[in-house]
Formats: structure tokens, sequence, C-alpha cells
């Protein structure tokens, strides 16, 4: 269950803290997108046809899904780097951190040097599971008690509006928003265009997704799990062939 609430608390100096926002949910949107599964079969097709593939940019993709399936099984890989797809994302920046480690994505993000931050951050819903257990490769979560959701929740919250209203005394006192910024958590909310092709997608996917029908667990935290899930859908809406082949073949990147 996502959640979303308002806190409003009043400033306890001159400086006035506007109403704070506590999500708990992620926002993905498909800006733009030149994706389907012909273009991958085109793209393949040039091997064996040369230019007479240009015949195949518009052929039809279901009389060619055993192609597809060909390739995703022995991933041959590159006729699927010809489709694109740019996301909008509104996440925390600790997801981001951790969305940067993925270097086939182009990304441009907002700018906390010209601009003045929103106070949206992140609070962990009542479905996040909060104790681990285990060691590195071999981590449990479990859904922990009411008194520790209470807990996180509480502080989390206590420690937002402190680090926010020392954001906006800085910035009063005429501090540059790159010096003043420093003193934000990275659950504050960020925004960025991500832009993939449908290989670099599906290694993504692959890594960030956890799934029954893997041949390679993953083990995502949830926040980034959160994002790739609603990447996938909107992704599988644009190239259902594909998509499909990918689940097929274990979840394996070609």
């Amino acid at each position: 269950m996502m959640m979303t609430m308002e806190l409003t608390v009043a400033a306890s100096t001159m400086t006035t803290v506007p109403d704070i926002t506590f999500r708990s949910d992620m926002t993905v949107e498909l800006v733009k997108h030149s994706a389907s599964d012909a273009d991958v079969i085109w793209a393949a097709r040039v091997s064996t046809k040369g230019e007479q593939s240009l015949a195949d940019v518009d052929a039809d993709p279901e009389r060619s899904a055993g192609l597809i399936n060909f390739l995703m099984r022995d991933r041959h890989g590159t006729p699927f780097e010809h489709s694109t797809m740019t996301f909008y994302v509104s996440a925390p920046i600790f997801v981001f951190r951790e969305f940067m480690r993925h270097r086939t994505f182009s990304y441009n993000e907002e700018s906390g040097r010209y601009r003045t931050l929103e106070p949206v951050f992140y609070v962990p819903g009542p479905d996040r599971k909060l104790v681990q257990s285990g060691k590195p490769g071999a981590y449990v979560f479990t859904a922990g008690s009411a008194e520790q959701h209470a807990l996180v929740a509480e502080t989390v919250q206590a420690a937002c509006w402190q680090s926010y209203q020392a954001y906006l005394e800085m910035l009063e006192a005429g501090v540059a928003r790159e010096v003043a910024r420093t003193v934000l958590p990275v659950g504050l909310y960020s925004s960025m265009y991500a832009t993939c092709n449908a290989r670099a997608l599906m290694n993504f996917l692959s890594l960030r997704v956890k799934h029954s029908g893997a041949t390679f667990p993953s083990f995502p935290q949830r926040e980034i799990e959160m994002v790739a899930e609603q990447m996938e859908t909107l992704w599988a809406g644009l190239m259902p062939l594909t998509h499909a082949a990918f689940e097929r073949n274990g979840r394996v990147c070609p």
C-alpha cells in the first residue's frame, strides 16, 4: 500500500517552513519513445539481408516472434539497442545514486545549484520491511513491529523537518544554494529524465527486480525495485514480444 502524508509543523524560529510532504511512492512516466518489436526485427535482419532489411521496417512482428526469441535465447543483444525510451522519474536521492551504477543510461537530474529544492521527503510505508538479518549476500528482511514502524516514521519526519529548516535559514541569510543544500538528507525527492535502449533496460531490470522466474536471482533494495517495476510495465506495453522473450529466457540480458 502506498502512503502519502502531509505534515505541517509550526516554525520555532523566524524562518517559516512550508508544509512538508512525506511520500512512500515513486513516480515513473514514459516521456517519449522510439521502441517497438519491429525495430528488433529489421536491425537483426540487416546481417543477412543487407539493405533489403529496410523492407522489414514495417514488418509484422507477430510473424517474427521466433526471431526475437532466438536473439534473446542465444544472446544476440545488439538488435535490442535500436529501441529507445525516455522516462521521467521522481524518487528519493538515494534511489538515484543506485541508478547511476547503470552507466548505459543517459541522465539529467534537477539541480540544487540552480533552484530551491522542494520539501518532499521519503518515509517508508507500512508495507516496507524494516528488519534485516543474515550476512552479506544472504540477507533476509522481515516486516518489523508496529513500534519500529512508528519510530522510523517519527524519526524521519523530525530529521527532515529540522534539515529543511536549516536549509531555508541559510538561503535567507544569503548562502548559495549549492552550499545550503549540504544539510539535506538523501531521502529528499529529486527528479530526472533517464534515457535508455531496450537492451540497457533489460540489464537494469535483471538486477533491480526480484523475480521468481529469473535464472540469476537478484535482491534489489525495495525502493529502486518500485521504480523498476513501473518501468518494466511501460516497456512491456511498447515491446510485448521482446518482453515475453525476456521472461521466457530467464530474464537474462542478451
